[in-house]
C-alpha cells in the first residue's frame, strides 16, 4: 500500500544535513578493533626497531608455546552429592509455583530451578489472576544472587546473631512505657501477615500499623474507598473493550501496578475484523500513548479540564473549561464514541487527585462499563501518605517509642527524607526488616535481615478473593529470617510461619498441597486492611469534585510529571544490572534517568542533544527547582512530550548498599511531595554535557519496507496485495514475486520431514514492554556490558525491540487535507491528524518491532564464514558453533538484520564487567544448558534450541506426539500479550501454520531473498 509516512528514530534524522547521521549510515561498526589492547602502545610500535624477520620469529615461537600450553585443559573439580536429594535429577529442571510481592510488583509465577538453584522466572499460565511476569519480575531472579545482600542480622551496625538481637529487642519493647510501637511496612496484601500484626497488637499495647507505598495511589484509593467502602483499586479487563479513553494513565505500563496489557493486546488484534479504539491524553510519551490510535499531548492541567468536560457530557453538570477548538472537538467526538460503545467503553485516569478519580468512577458507572470490576478490587496498593506524614509528626513529638520498618526505605524515597531521619533519632528503638543495608537500615539500631522472596513463604491477595501462595525455591543462602517468623517470635508464639500459613490457608477450606502446586486458592476470609487509613479519607460530592477540576489553574513554570520506567520501576531492584541495561522502550536509553522535554521547550531553553555515535548521545544539563528542592539532571529531547511539561523517572540515584556501577541517575523522590506525581517546577539550562548510552539512534529503515502498516478499513475491505504487497523483481522484463522459485538462486531442500520451527511476531499485540528481552537474557546467559560499551554500540542483547517514530511527509496537498479535516470519526476524518503537524517531533506515531536472528533458510551469514562456524540445521535454526568461531565478524557485516553480537571482551571473567554474574554467588544464575561465550566469539539468538530439544526428548521419553503449543522459546513464554508465537510449521494444524498463512504475514526484507523463519504480522491501525 502506498504511504507518505516517514519513519525515524531520533530528531536528528529529521535534519537531512546532519553529518553524524550520514556517518552512521556508512559505518556499521562504531569502533575499530582495539589492537592496542594486545599490541601495546601504537606510538611505541611505530618507533620500534624490530625487523620483520625478528617479528615473525617472535610470533612463531609465541604461537607454538600457546599451542603446547593449550594441550592440557584446566582441572575443574566436580563434587557429587553424598546423598542425592530425591526431588533433584541432575540435568533436569524443576518448577515451583510461587508469588512475588515486593511492594511494587505482584504476580503469580513459576520458578525454574536447576540442581536446587533458581535460574529463571516463568509466567504461571494456570494462575487465576496475574499469572504473567513483567521485565522486573523476570529479572528478580538475579537479585537473589546479589553479593550486596546482608548475610547476618546487625546490631548497632555490626554483624551479630539472632539470639542477641531477639534478647535486646525484647528488653526494649518491654520498656516502651505506653509509647507507640509503630510498624511501617510496604503493602503486603497478605492475609496471614496482617493477622500476625494483629497478634503483635495483642501482645503490646498501642501498636500502630501504617502502610507506605513508595509510589502510591492515594487519590484512587481514597476515591474508591469513599465510594465503595473498601480500600482497593478497580480492576480492568480490556479483552472485550470497544472504546478506551485514558487521561494520563499509562495502563499499558506501570499504572496502578500494571498487569493490564494482556487484555489490552487481545482487544487490539483485528482477529475478527474489529479492534478496540484507544484515545490517549497525556503529557509524557508513555507505552499507552505509543500504542494508542489517537494521542494528544496535553498538560496535566488540561487533562483535568478534559476530564471535567467528558464528565459534563456523559454524566451531567456544568463544566465551563477553556479548551482549544481542536481539543474541544475531539472531546465532543470522544464522548459520542463512549456513549455509543456503552458497557464496552471505559475511561481511565492517572491524575493523582481524588476528585479526578472520583469522577472517573462516576463516568464508568454511568456507562455501566463491563470492563471495570469494582466488586473484586485489586488489593496491591494500600499505602496512605497522610498516615505516614502523621507518623513522622508523632515521631518528632517523641510519642513513638519503637519503630519497625519493613520492606520500605523511606530515607531514600520519602519526599522529606531529612525530616524522617531526624524524627527517627527521637525514637528509642528502631528496627529495620531489610535484605540489604539501605539508607533506612543504616540509621536503625537493629537490622533483622530478611530473605529474598524466592527463599520465603507467604500469601498475597492480589485480587479480592484470590490468594496466591509463595514457597521457597532454594534454602536460605544467608543467615536470614522472615519478617513473619520474627513477629511471631516477638509476639510470644513458638509456631513457625510455614506452619502458621498452612493452618491459616486451610481455614479457608483450601487444600494445602493442591494450593501449593497451583500457586493460588480462592478465599472468602478477605484481607484485613489498615483500620487507621479510613480516618484520612474525606468524602466529597461529585459536584465538588467537578468544581475542583474546573478551577484548576496552570502554573507559571513547567509542570513536572514523575513516572517509573518499565525497567527499574520504583528502584527496589536498583542493584540489578539486567534492568539497568534494559533500554527504555520509548527513549531507548540505558543506565540513566533524565528530564524529558519537548523540542519547542528545548529550543527556548537552549537545550541540545547531539548524536556522536550509534549509541552515544550527548545532552545539555538543566536544574529543576521546586520549593527549596533543587536537582541537576541531563535533558533528553523527547518527541511527543507536551509543551510546558517535563518528565523525570523515579527509582534512580540510590547509593546505599548499591554496587558502584549501579549508582546511576538522580534521586527524584524529593519532588514527590505529598505522594503526588504532578508538581509545578522551574527549569533552567546550566550547560555542561552529559553522556547518554542509547541503543540504535541510527535509523535502520533506510528507505526499506520494514514496518508495514495499514488501516482497519483497508484490511477489512481491501485486497491483500494492497496492504501487504509481495516485493517483485524483473525476470526477463516480467515482474516476478521474489518468492517464486524462478528467481531463487539457492538450491531448494525438502523441509517437510521432522520439525521445522517458525516464529510469528504480531506488531498489533506487541506493546514494547521488554519482558521478552529480560527473559532471553536470563535463559541464554547474555552478558551485561555497562554504560560505556553501550555507547560504543556493543550491547549484547540477542533480542531488541526497535521503536520507530513516524510522521506524514509534507506535500503541497497537505494543506488541503488539513482544511478538509472532518474530525475524528468522520468519513474523511483522521485519527492521527498528523498532516497538521508543523514539526513531526510534536506528536509522532510509534511502532514497536521485536527483532532477533531471523534464522534465514538462505542465510547470508552462513556463506561468508571462513570456518563454517555458522551453519543451518534441519529444523530451521541458524546454528552457531562457538568453538569454531575465530571472530572475523564477516557474518555480522553480511547480516541484513544486524542481529549478531560480538564479544569484544571476556565479559564473564573481567573485573571491569563485574555485574553479578562474575563472582561465585552470581554465577549460580547461569543456565547450564547454554554455553557461556568467550572473547572474540560471535553470538546471536539460537531460537532457544535447548528448549526445543528438551521438548522433543520429553515427548520421546513419554512415547507420545508433541502437542501444539508445547514448543516455546524464552521470549514466546515471556510474552503474555501473545505477540510472539512459536511452533512447528510441519504441523499443519498448528497455530504457527495458520499465522504463516494469514493475510497479514510478511518477512523482513523479503526482497533480499533470505527466506527467514521469523514472520511478522502487518500492524493495523484504526482509521
Amino acid at each position: 500500500m502506498a504511504t507518505t509516512k516517514k519513519y525515524w528514530k531520533s530528531t536528528a534524522q529529521l535534519d537531512e544535513s546532519n553529518e553524524i547521521v550520514k556517518n552512521l549510515e556508512q559505518n556499521e561498526f562504531a569502533a575499530p578493533v582495539p589492537t592496542e589492547e594486545f599490541l601495546g602502545n601504537n606510538e611505541v610500535m611505530e618507533e620500534s626497531s624490530t625487523t620483520r624477520r625478528d617479528f615473525l620469529k617472535y610470533v612463531g615461537f609465541s604461537t607454538a608455546a600457546a599451542s603446547l600450553a593449550a594441550c592440557e585443559g584446566p582441572v575443574i573439580y566436580s563434587v557429587p552429592y553424598v546423598n542425592q536429594p530425591e526431588q533433584i535429577i541432575p540435568g533436569m529442571a524443576n518448577y515451583y509455583a510461587t508469588t512475588i510481592a515486593d511492594g511494587y510488583d505482584f504476580a503469580s509465577i513459576l520458578v525454574k530451578t536447576r540442581e536446587g538453584r533458581p535460574i529463571k522466572i516463568e509466567s504461571n499460565k494456570d494462575a487465576k489472576y496475574r499469572g504473567h511476569a513483567n521485565a522486573r519480575v523476570h529479572a528478580s531472579v538475579l537479585s537473589l544472587y546479589d553479593n550486596n545482600r546482608l548475610k547476618t542480622p546487625l546490631v548497632k551496625g555490626a554483624e551479630s546473631t539472632w539470639e542477641t538481637l531477639d534478647k535486646e529487642v525484647a528488653q526494649k519493647l518491654n520498656e516502651l512505657n505506653g509509647k507507640t510501637l509503630a510498624v511501617l511496612t510496604q503493602t503486603f496484601a497478605s492475609p496471614s501477615t496482617m493477622a500476625i500484626i494483629e497478634m503483635l497488637k495483642s501482645k503490646y499495647s498501642n501498636v500502630r500499623h501504617v502502610t507506605y507505598d513508595t509510589v502510591g495511589e492515594d487519590g484512587a484509593l481514597n476515591a474508591f474507598e469513599a465510594k465503595y467502602g473498601v480500600r482497593g483499586l478497580a480492576d480492568y479487563d480490556f479483552t472485550d473493550a470497544e472504546t478506551i479513553v485514558s487521561i494520563g494513565a499509562d495502563f499499558v505500563g506501570n499504572w496502578q501496578g500494571g498487569g493490564f496489557d494482556k487484555g489490552y493486546s487481545a482487544s487490539r488484534v483485528p482477529s475478527n475484523k474489529s479492534m478496540s479504539h484507544h484515545v490517549q491524553f497525556e503529557s509524557n510519551m508513555t507505552l499507552s500513548g505509543a500504542n494508542a490510535d489517537l494521542r494528544y499531548p496535553v498538560t496535566p492541567t488540561e487533562q483535568k479540564h478534559i476530564l471535567a468536560a467528558l464528565y459534563s457530557k456523559l454524566v451531567g453538570g456544568a463544566a465551563n473549561v477553556s479548551l482549544s477548538d481542536k481539543v474541544a472537538k475531539v472531546v465532543e467526538q470522544t464522548a459520542q464514541k463512549l456513549s455509543k460503545a456503552g458497557s464496552k467503553a471505559v475511561v481511565l485516569c492517572g491524575l493523582p487527585d481524588q476528585a479526578a478519580q472520583q469522577l472517573v468512577l462516576a463516568i464508568n458507572e454511568k456507562l455501566n462499563s463491563s470492563i471495570v470490576d469494582t466488586a473484586a478490587p485489586i488489593m496491591t496498593r494500600q499505602g496512605n501518605r497522610l498516615a505516614v506524614d502523621q507518623l513522622v509528626k508523632e515521631m518528632q513529638s517523641g510519642s513513638v517509642g519503637a519503630l519497625f520498618v519493613a520492606g520500605v526505605d523511606p530515607i531514600y524515597s520519602y519526599d522529606n527524607s531529612d525530616a524522617f531521619a531526624k524524627a527517627m533519632e527521637k525514637v528509642a528503638l528502631t528496627v529495620s526488616f531489610a535484605s540489604r543495608e539501605d539508607s533506612t537500615a543504616q540509621k536503625c539500631d537493629y537490622v533483622a535481615t530478611t530473605p529474598h522472596y524466592l527463599e520465603s513463604w507467604g500469601d498475597t491477595e492480589i485480587k479480592k478473593g484470590i490468594v496466591s501462595l509463595a514457597q521457597p525455591t532454594i534454602r536460605p543462602i544467608f543467615d536470614t529470617r522472615q519478617l513473619q517468623d520474627t513477629l511471631l517470635k516477638w509476639s510470644g508464639s513458638d509456631q513457625s510461619y510455614k506452619d502458621y500459613l498452612k493452618l491459616y490457608s486451610k481455614s479457608s477450606g483450601a487444600s494445602w498441597s493442591q494450593a501449593l502446586q497451583d500457586g493460588f486458592f480462592t478465599s472468602n476470609i478477605g484481607l484485613q486492611v489498615d483500620e487507621n487509613a479510613s480516618e484520612f479519607v474525606a468524602s466529597v460530592s461529585d459536584n465538588s469534585a467537578l468544581s475542583q477540576l474546573v478551577n484548576s489553574k496552570k502554573p507559571s513554570g513547567f509542570e513536572l510529571i514523575l513516572y517509573t520506567k518499565t525497567g527499574l520501576g520504583d528502584g527496589t531492584q536498583a542493584n540489578n544490572p539486567w534492568l539497568q541495561e534494559l533500554p527504555d522502550p520509548i527513549t531507548r536509553t540505558t543506565w540513566d534517568n533524565y528530564v524529558t522535554i519537548s523540542q519547542i521547550d528545548a529550543e527556548q531553553l537552549g537545550v541540545e542533544n547531539e548524536n556522536v555515535a550509534n549509541g552515544g548521545l550527548n545532552g545539555s544539563c538543566v536544574v529543576v527547582k521546586m520549593n527549596g528542592v533543587e536537582r541537576k539532571l541531563p535533558a533528553l529531547i523527547q518527541p511527543g512530550q507536551a509543551q510546558g511539561t517535563i518528565g523525570i523517572a523515579l527509582g534512580y540515584g540510590k547509593t546505599a548498599s548499591i554496587q558502584a556501577e549501579m549508582q546511576t541517575g538522580v534521586n527524584a523522590y524529593p519532588f514527590f511531595k505529598s505522594g503526588s506525581s504532578i508538581q509545578a517546577v522551574t527549569v533552567e539550562n546550566v550547560g555542561g554535557e552529559h553522556e547518554f548510552a542509547c541503543t540504535q539512534l541510527q535509523n535502520t529503515m533506510m528507505g526499506r519496507d520494514i514496518i508495514r502498516e495499514t488501516d482497519l478499513a483497508t484490511y477489512i475491505n481491501g485486497d491483500k496485495h494492497e496492504f501487504n504487497p509481495m516485493p517483485e523483481v524483473s525476470l526477463n522484463h516480467i515482474e516476478t514475486p521474489v518468492t517464486s522459485p524462478d528467481v531463487d538462486l539457492w538450491t531448494s531442500f525438502d523441509r517437510s520431514t521432522g520439525h521445522h520451527f517458525n516464529m510469528s511476531i504480531d506488531l498489533n499485540a506487541c506493546t514494547g514492554c521488554g519482558a521478552c528481552v529480560i527473559a532471553c537474557h536470563a535463559e541464554n546467559n547474555v552478558p551485561v556490558v555497562g554504560k560505556q560499551e553501550v555507547r560504543k554500540s556493543r550491547d549484547m542483547h540477542w533480542l531488541r525491540i526497535d521503536r520507530y517514530y513516524s510522521s506524514t511527509d509534507s506535500f503541497e496537498s497537505d494543506e488541503d487535507k488539513k482544511d478538509g479535516f472532518e474530525g475524528l470519526f468522520g468519513e474523511n476524518g483522521s485519527l492521527g491528524g498528523f498532516g497538521e503537524l508543523e514539526n513531526p517531533a510534536d506528536n509522532p506515531q510509534v511502532a514497536f518491532q521485536p527483532v532477533m536472528c531471523q534464522h534465514c533458510n538462505h542465510a547470508p551469514c552462513e556463506t561468508v564464514c571462513p570456518v563454517a562456524a555458522s551453519s543451518h540445521g534441519r529444523q530451521g535454526q541458524n546454528h552457531m558453533a562457538y568453538n569454531r568461531c575465530v571472530g572475523t565478524r564477516y557474518c555480522a557485516n553480511n547480516c541484513p538484520y544486524k542481529v549478531r553480537r560480538f564479544n569484544w571482551f571476556l565479559y564473564n571473567g573481567n573485573d571491569e564487567f563485574d555485574y553479578h554474574m562474575n563472582n561465585d554467588l552470581g554465577r549460580m544464575v547461569i543456565n547450564p544448558d547454554v554455553t557461556v561465550r568467550s572473547r572474540g566469539v560471535m553470538e546471536k539468538c539460537s531460537m532457544c534450541m535447548q528448549m526445543t530439544q528438551m521438548t522433543i526428548l520429553e515427548a520421546k521419553k513419554d512415547g507420545r506426539m508433541i502437542k501444539d503449543g508445547e514448543f516455546a522459546t524464552a521470549c514466546s513464554n515471556a510474552c503474555s500479550n501473545g505477540a510472539i508465537k512459536f511452533g512447528d510449521i510441519n504441523d499443519k494444524e498448528s497455530e504457527i501454520t495458520k499465522l504463516k498463512n494469514s493475510d497479514r504475514m510478511y518477512h523482513l526484507l523479503e526482497e533480499v531473498g533470505t527466506e527467514p523463519n521469523v514472520i511478522y504480522q502487518v500492524k493495523v491501525r484504526n482509521a
